[in-house]
């Protein structure tokens, strides 16, 4: 009998802790953070994971937003269009109503499709493409980076008017994202009068580059753009250079991290990237890049200090709406002026910054990359 007293009492303490923690989870705000973190392109995933949860760390660390603390959700979409769906489907049944991701645009248009009918809000700090904004059609999308149809011009202009080439071929991975930046180069270039003499498609996880490579030597090309990710692009770098194509190579913020050089070795001297400004090089971030640091992890990632920016938004916003539903909160996005790392962000009625610059930076092999002159 005193067995089961003591069974009985402890029964009813965990019941009460059960229910204290549940009330506890419902005094959270849930952000999905939606995400590569497995797949051809992780390393761009664990910049957006970085940034998205070094942010609610220390907003939590002030008090989180109106007292309540936020919590992270992750969901890893492998920067796949199908596993995305998924995810996003799981973000609506877990109840969040918050989303920092997608990666890739690839995968972002289908999970918008998914939070748009649901009415969750979602800010992207890497999809690049003007389609996921430019139906104007949903309130709740917003994104912390700039779209294609200005890093495609950025890029183009700084091939006419600095490199100056005779022959230009543009390469790319047949994907909405690598095809589009490419297709806004080639049409700034001829805008340009810049005539791109090869206009190519790979498939995305080729390996063998052979026949691209002896087309572009023949047409004695000294100049190539490739729109797309860094797997694809280290290896056409490598093989140019073990084929002896003698050609400057430039591409856009896909390509632009450490793997482009472990895959193409000293190749990937001199490459041209366009990329979201060097953030954590800002004086006025030095306490958030020591934070980074001290924690042994990389600020310096195109993606993170967007992902960073994307979390401040989302909790200003809900701090500016007075309220956590998520109609108000994109109302109040779309009326604010956000104090970020990134600078002051505001937004057009598309969602998209109206203020946003690439910069176009010097790869180096084993050293810093440098802004291109």
């Amino acid at each position: 009998m005193h067995n089961t007293t003591k069974m009985s009492k402890l029964f009813a303490a965990m019941v009460l802790a059960g229910a204290a923690s549940y009330s506890f989870a419902a005094d959270t705000i849930k952000i999905g953070i939606a995400g590569p973190k497995t797949g051809p392109v992780a390393e761009y995933g664990a910049m957006q994971f970085r940034g998205a949860k070094m942010a609610i760390e220390q907003i939590n660390a002030k008090g989180g937003v109106d007292g309540k603390k936020i919590e992270a959700v992750e969901y890893d979409d492998a920067c796949d269009p199908k596993q995305a769906v998924a995810v996003a489907n799981k973000v609506v049944n877990d109840g969040v109503k918050f989303v920092v991701g997608h990666l890739c645009s690839s995968s972002t248009q289908p999970a918008l499709d998914v939070y748009k009918d649901e009415g969750v809000l979602m800010i992207t700090p890497a999809a690049t493409s003007p389609d996921i904004t430019s139906k104007g059609d949903y309130n709740g999308v917003f994104r912390t980076i700039g779209l294609d149809s200005a890093q495609g011009p950025a890029a183009g202009n700084y091939i006419a008017e600095h490199v100056k080439p005779k022959i230009v071929a543009v390469v790319h991975d047949k994907q909405q994202y690598g095809e589009g930046i490419a297709t806004a180069v080639k049409q700034t270039l001829e805008s340009k009068g810049v005539k791109v003499a090869l206009f190519e498609a790979i498939n995305p996880g080729d390996k063998d580059f052979s026949s691209l490579i002896a087309k572009l030597k023949q047409a004695n090309v000294d100049f190539v753009y490739y729109g797309g990710y860094h797997p694809e692009l280290g290896q056409i770098l490598r093989q140019s250079k073990e084929k002896g194509l003698n050609a400057k190579f430039m591409g856009p913020e896909g390509v632009g991290n450490d793997s482009i050089s472990q895959i193409a070795g000293d190749a990937s001297e001199g490459l041209l990237v366009t990329l979201p400004k060097s953030f954590d090089q800002d004086p006025a971030n030095q306490a958030l890049t020591q934070a980074f640091k001290d924690k042994k992890e990389d600020p310096s990632g195109p993606f993170v200090f967007p992902a960073y920016s994307a979390v401040q938004i989302i909790a200003d916003g809900i701090q500016a709406a007075k309220s956590e539903d998520a109609e108000k909160v994109a109302k109040a996005i779309h009326a604010g002026t956000f104090k970020t790392p990134m600078g002051d962000l505001s937004y057009d009625a598309k969602g998209d910054l109206k203020n946003f610059q690439f910069v176009v930076y010097e790869w180096h092999f084993n050293a810093p990359k440098t802004e291109a002159k």
